[in-house]
């Protein structure tokens, strides 16, 4: 019987030849994620007191618009090209209405103005929803009844919307909504205003999920409604359907959608892939707010690598089919890649 050193099985093929040494694997490498991948979610608070930590996402904080500034300036240089905005509110501002959000000088137009006047190469990303604005945290108006978001009403509000953030100077417009109709009606409405350069980025794919807490948290709709246990169930996707999915990807780009994305982005890598398969659109997803915290608690707790499990988690959504992604591990990427 020969000894394990002198066996020798007859193999002409021999995968492990490509992963001999780092320099080769990295050679072969098939899926890269780069800064310049990657758009930073960040939250802005009214005032200049000191950033806000957030309890359930270590790391990231409420900022002023002069801290904002701040941050986006440490993004560019870092190499990252891209910043989504998120407004939080005082509650006193909002009501069953999120009349706040028509505010010609409100909190995020400032924001937008601020950034693109520091940085006038940054793209700047604005939310077209009204959760951060109204008291019951859902993403527009309430029907007669009050029990369900009334579509058409609500996307009436959106087009509005999305045209004063595109005259603040925002780079695109990023309906979170989940209404039937309403990337049209932004097109039609930014078209007819004279912005027809304002992108849309929608939220082709949005499913209602569990993993939104710690963003409802993050910008207040989750007090405003009393829970964190809000359901969206009615216009945010089922996460059983995948037919679904697809067929509201294939409406938005019809629609006029610039950018398409999947949200949320690591339980639903399939359906990444699937609209890539669809689609030549760019096609951006979001890593959201659970996501990013789960892997923080776990790392804290001493059971997963955080460094590691923060690129594997990043490379399995740009190998899925992501061209971009919304993560809330943005600049530290981009310190480790720089």
């Amino acid at each position: 019987m020969p000894t394990p050193a002198a066996f020798k099985l007859d193999l002409p093929v021999r995968p492990r030849r490509l992963r001999r040494t780092a320099a080769l694997r990295e050679l072969v490498r098939e899926t890269e994620v780069r800064a310049a991948d990657l758009i930073a979610p960040l939250f802005v608070v009214e005032g200049e007191a000191a950033p806000e930590g957030i309890v359930s996402m270590p790391g990231q904080f409420r900022l002023g618009l002069a801290d904002l500034v701040r941050e986006c300036r440490e993004l560019w240089a870092l190499g990252v090209r891209a910043v989504a905005l998120f407004p939080k509110l005082d509650a006193a501002l909002k009501d069953a209405e999120g009349t706040e959000e028509r505010n010609e000088n409100g909190l995020i137009l400032r924001a937008v103005r601020a950034v693109k006047t520091a940085l006038p190469d940054l793209v700047v990303i604005t939310d077209v929803a009204l959760d951060p604005y109204t008291s019951h945290g859902h993403d527009g108006v309430l029907n007669a009844a009050g029990d369900d978001v009334d579509n058409d009403a609500t996307v009436a509000r959106l087009a509005a919307m999305a045209v004063r953030q595109a005259a603040a100077g925002v780079d695109f417009v990023a309906p979170s909504d989940m209404m039937d109709g309403r990337v049209r009606a932004i097109r039609a409405a930014l078209d007819a205003a004279g912005f027809g350069e304002t992108g849309i980025l929608a939220y082709s794919v949005k499913f209602n999920s569990a993993y939104y807490g710690p963003f409802r948290e993050a910008v207040g709709s989750a007090q405003a409604a009393g829970t964190k246990l809000l359901s969206k169930a009615t216009y945010q996707l089922d996460p059983a359907n995948r037919r679904a999915a697809l067929a509201e990807a294939v409406l938005d780009e019809a629609e006029g959608a610039d950018i398409l994305m999947v949200k949320p982005a690591g339980a639903y890598l399939d359906i990444i892939r699937d609209v890539r398969e669809r689609s030549g659109k760019p096609l951006a997803a979001y890593q959201v707010s659970g996501e990013y915290a789960q892997i923080h608690a776990a790392a804290r707790l001493g059971w997963l690598d955080l460094v590691r499990t923060r690129d594997e988690s990043l490379l399995a959504i740009k190998r899925a089919g992501a061209d971009l992604i919304l993560t809330y591990f943005a600049k530290d990427v981009a310190k480790a890649l720089a």
